[in-house]
């Protein structure tokens, strides 16, 4: 018997249609069980071609209208203008989308990074954000915000969804280095770990941007390498010297 979806919604964003899916419900097995949507993975296309079908299904939009680009982790934003070629961002290297075409849904994939999803419901525009630590410096929620501003919206809200958080995120010296040089104040964003190497809040830095850039936001407080059975997670598979791991998918929809 097939598995119910569990998909994870916030209030702030309502009542836009959205949701972060966790790994339940997906037709995956082995490394990659349940809803694996990463066909750049090494799960089988048909599978994740299933996977990605039950969540256009479950937000309500055609299988044909499920947007996704091929994410580099750079601060690159794609606009789509035409519902009909939802499709081909697939080939379009950027980390945000956003629209305001009615009846298409905007994805994006993760295993740790941020996913944030964006509304503002009166202006019908909508975005859907891949910000890992590199995204985010590089700005990447803060183009997501202008291109959304670009296109009527006014008052935007935004969602952070299931990421590591920072009792699970140890960084090294330079990694600091490198986020201090953007700015020495964003050193609240780090804490002394257990191995006495830096621990560094991803969901506070998000939230911290987004709030700079004047968007009400807020973090869905939910772990992915502490809860396996709901999250994938790209650090906890490389500790766990995994081959191989599941991408987890956040959808938004006119």
């Amino acid at each position: 018997m097939q598995t119910a979806l569990e998909i994870l919604t916030h209030p702030l964003l309502a009542p836009v249609r959205h949701g972060f899916f966790t790994r339940r419900g997906g037709a995956s097995s082995g490394l990659f069980s349940g809803l694996n949507c990463g066909f750049g993975s090494s799960d089988q296309g048909e599978i994740v071609a299933i996977n990605r079908g039950r969540v256009a299904d479950a937000i309500g939009v055609p299988h044909d209208r499920l947007a996704t680009v091929h994410q580099t982790h750079s601060a690159e934003v794609a606009v789509l203008k035409d519902a009909a070629q939802a499709l081909d961002l697939a080939k379009v290297r950027a980390d945000a989308i956003v629209t305001d075409q009615p009846g298409v849904a905007l994805a994006v994939l993760t295993a740790d990074c941020q996913p944030i999803l964006l509304a503002d419901a009166e202006a019908g525009v909508i975005g859907a954000v891949h910000a890992g630590w590199r995204g985010a410096l590089s700005g990447v929620i803060e183009a997501a915000v202008g291109a959304m501003t670009d296109l009527g919206a006014t008052r935007i809200r935004a969602v952070i969804g299931p990421c590591i958080s920072q009792r699970a995120y140890e960084v090294g010296e330079e990694f600091m280095d490198e986020v201090l040089a953007e700015d020495p104040d964003y050193r609240r964003f780090f804490s002394g770990g257990p191995n006495g190497r830096p621990m560094f809040d991803l969901p506070g830095f998000g939230l911290s941007r987004l709030r700079d850039a004047g968007v009400e936001a807020e973090w869905t407080r939910h772990c992915t390498y502490s809860d396996p059975d709901r999250f994938y997670s790209y650090r906890r598979s490389t500790h766990l010297h995994e081959v191989d791991y599941g991408r987890l998918i956040s959808v938004i929809a006119l």
